[in-house]
């Protein structure tokens, strides 16, 4: 297994919000990592905010000691990311005031993902003419999915679709999303919604298809992302069972 990822500014905007995070190899006890994290703030606090909570989560990482499982200590990492966030935007409020971000973790292990999310970033899993969304969206537009207020189309093209209703640095209490779930396919995505905005899940997973190594397939997402406008920044990784 081995999982490659990137990060790209888009076509529209001057700075890169997002930030990745990939370890084929161990973090502290954990013995693999992988992250996307999608920011939001004014001046550069959005920048600040996706890459510190990536640091802090690998510090928290790093340094635990525990007992836990691989589900608790990847949640309480992110909880502990969120508060270190909310700490830096009091001490500058000037420059990192309402920074946030997206935060999906993922740790494979013993056959079983192992997934702390928050926000409207994704993770999918999928085989050749196969592909399934594992997350929710933390998101206005899931909610009123879910309601059966829109289908799931309309909400791909609904004006309010970035209103996320989850982010690391909003609340100290935050609710982060665990999941434990069979790794069965071949591969498995973590994506920001710049890739997704732009990309059905159908033209995600054909490009998949290709017979391309793990670059070029996070190449050619980031490149059709970007041909039908690049709104957003776009962060993509990829992970393949099948390549050591």
């Amino acid at each position: 297994m081995r999982g490659f990822g990137k990060s790209d500014v888009g076509m529209i905007r001057e700075l890169n919000e997002d930030s990745v995070f990939v370890s084929n190899t161990s973090v502290g006890k954990l013995p693999n990592l992988y992250i996307v994290a999608d920011g939001m703030g004014g001046y550069k606090g959005g920048e600040v905010a996706s890459s510190s909570a990536i640091n802090y989560f690998c510090e928290y990482a790093r340094n635990y000691r525990g007992e836990d499982d691989i589900l608790d200590i990847i949640t309480e990492g992110v909880r502990y990311a969120n508060r270190m966030i909310i700490r830096d935007a009091r001490n500058d409020t000037e420059r990192l005031g309402g920074m946030g971000t997206t935060f999906i973790a993922l740790v494979v292990n013993d056959g079983k993902l192992h997934i702390a999310h928050v926000g409207d970033s994704r993770l999918y899993v999928a085989d050749y003419n196969y592909i399934r969304q594992v997350t929710t969206d933390h998101s206005y537009v899931m909610e009123l999915v879910k309601a059966g207020k829109l289908t799931k189309e309309e909400a791909r093209n609904h004006p309010d679709r970035n209103c996320i209703t989850r982010a690391l640095g909003v609340d100290e209490n935050l609710l982060v999303d665990g999941i434990i779930n069979n790794f069965e396919n071949r591969y498995i995505i973590l994506c920001t919604d710049g890739l997704t905005n732009m990309l059905r899940d159908d033209e995600i997973e054909g490009i998949l298809r290709l017979e391309w190594e793990l670059e070029g397939k996070v190449n050619r997402l980031i490149y059709e992302a970007n041909s039908r406008g690049g709104y957003d920044n776009i962060s993509v990784i990829i992970i393949d069972r099948e390549v050591g």
